[in-house]
């Protein structure tokens, strides 16, 4: 395919794109999050259990109860142990898992703009054949670079700009992994504004719904994925 980046599209043109799409598929955005959360909480709880992790947070408790000193001491005591490294491990596995999910909705938003009916099974389609591979590979190199640069101020935040693109773009236009970023980063030198601004609206709401008694986050937690489609169609054109 061919790609090509048109005139710059307006900011407001992106978010209310973006907001367009989210709001269209508000069933599908509760579904995603309780599945979502649903997969994750049982995975954290079952590990937490099976690496003794509950009762290291009595630990800490008891250490909090002397001192904050002595709770700091202890929780880096803890993050050493074997058993916190395997259950960090555990939930890292759990996040590459659920990647594939985030897919589903670039599904139901091209069907969306072509009128074609959505179907549940639309939410899957990353785990669908190859597609499953496809995506864990790229979410378990996405998460290690991401975890080497946390400790940092800005990388994670460069991170995500230099790859918010790669899903769909392997998505729609099936580019390996170095391809899409490189096409990627071709996109946010062209639109670097458009693509910080954007990102940073995509954070705040997405997390937003937090604050509203957690219930709210089911609807706003999968709203990146709306604002990633609303970018990636605006900036990227496909030409057979």
């Amino acid at each position: 395919m061919e790609n090509k980046y048109p005139q710059k599209p307006g900011l407001d043109f992106i978010l209310k794109q973006a907001f367009f799409y989210w709001n269209k598929t508000l069933v599908f955005q509760l579904m995603f999050s309780i599945i979502y959360f649903a997969i994750f909480f049982t995975s954290m709880f079952f590990f937490a259990s099976r690496f003794g992790i509950f009762d290291q947070q009595q630990e800490l408790i008891d250490a909090y109860k002397i001192s904050m000193d002595a709770y700091i001491a202890k929780a880096a005591e803890l993050g050493k142990t074997e058993n916190s490294r395997y259950f960090s491990y555990a939930l890292l596995a759990t996040l590459i898992f659920l990647y594939p999910l985030n897919l589903g909705f670039f599904q139901i938003f091209r069907k969306l703009d072509l009128k074609e009916n959505i179907e549940i099974g639309d939410l899957f389609t990353g785990y669908n054949g190859t597609n499953f591979f496809r995506y864990i590979s790229y979410a378990l190199f996405w998460f290690v670079i991401y975890g080497v640069t946390i400790n940092t101020l800005i990388l994670p935040f460069v991170w995500v700009c230099i790859t918010i693109f790669v899903a769909p773009i392997m998505f729609f236009m099936n580019k390996t992994i170095f391809e899409s970023i490189s096409l990627n980063f071709k996109a946010l030198k062209m639109y670097f504004l458009e693509i910080v601004v954007c990102v940073m609206v995509a954070v705040i709401f997405k997390y937003i719904g937090f604050a509203l008694f957690f219930v709210g986050a089911l609807f706003t937690f999968p709203f990146w994925n709306a604002m990633i489609y609303s970018l990636y169609k605006t900036i990227f054109s496909e030409k057979e």
